[in-house]
């Protein structure tokens, strides 16, 4: 899979593209990541790629025909606007990503992007409610969420059980070495070797989690349900 990443800063991506996962990922060939600085693609004569906005306002808006540039270099592509005002990514849409021959992610930066841009790319998307200064460290993120599920880059079946797969709720609580620790004790169903009961137990504890730290996801369960 190639995933290209349009931004204004590409240095925030060297450690990111050579270290863990994603490193070991890029090395094995299943991955390709490409960095494009789409400064490079203005016409100005400094290289200029923001201006005023029409009708006033405070701050500098991303104009369009950098990034149109930059993407039209790109026709292969799923073009994705990293943008606040984007549905929200999660598990599913990370999993639609991932059959994906190619995506580009585009980072905003300054104020946002001049409107015409939408016209450019097949859809928007969030990492959340909240504004951050740019769109790297929201690319970084669905980057490393989409890499996950291309086969060959983790061992078949790890990501199978995590929070989000298979029945959509939280992940249960796991435990490791010592079986007590300060007087906290290891659930003792998880010490008996009884795989049923070991089963059991993770779903039900699965759903009791998700119940108390994300209430939202239950009610959509039961939505989604009738």
């Amino acid at each position: 899979m190639k995933i290209n990443i349009l931004t204004l800063f590409p240095q925030y991506f060297e450690t990111f593209k050579n270290t863990s996962m994603i490193a070991k990922a890029i090395k094995l060939g299943h991955l390709e990541i490409n960095i494009i600085d789409f400064r490079e693609f203005s016409k100005e004569k400094h290289k200029k790629v923001d201006d005023t906005v029409y009708g006033g306002g405070d701050g500098m808006l991303l104009q369009v025909e950098p990034i149109d540039l930059a993407l039209a270099s790109l026709p292969n592509s799923y073009k994705i606007l990293v943008t606040p005002q984007g549905a929200v990514f999660n598990q599913k849409k990370a999993h639609e990503l991932a059959k994906k021959q190619e995506i580009t992610l585009v980072c905003g930066h300054y104020e946002g992007f001049d409107e015409r841009v939408l016209a450019f790319v097949d859809e928007e998307l969030s990492v959340g409610d909240f504004i951050l200064t740019g769109g790297e460290i929201p690319a970084m993120l669905i980057t490393e969420a989409i890499s996950r599920l291309v086969p060959g880059v983790l061992r078949k079946g790890s990501h199978q059980n995590e929070s989000f797969e298979n029945d959509g709720l939280l992940d249960y609580p796991q435990y490791t070495k010592p079986a007590i620790y300060k007087g906290l004790a290891v659930p003792e169903v998880l010490l008996s070797g009884n795989h049923k009961l070991i089963q059991e137990w993770r779903e039900k504890h699965a759903y009791l989690k998700t119940l108390k730290n994300r209430k939202d996801i239950i009610e959509r369960i039961k939505k989604d349900e009738k």
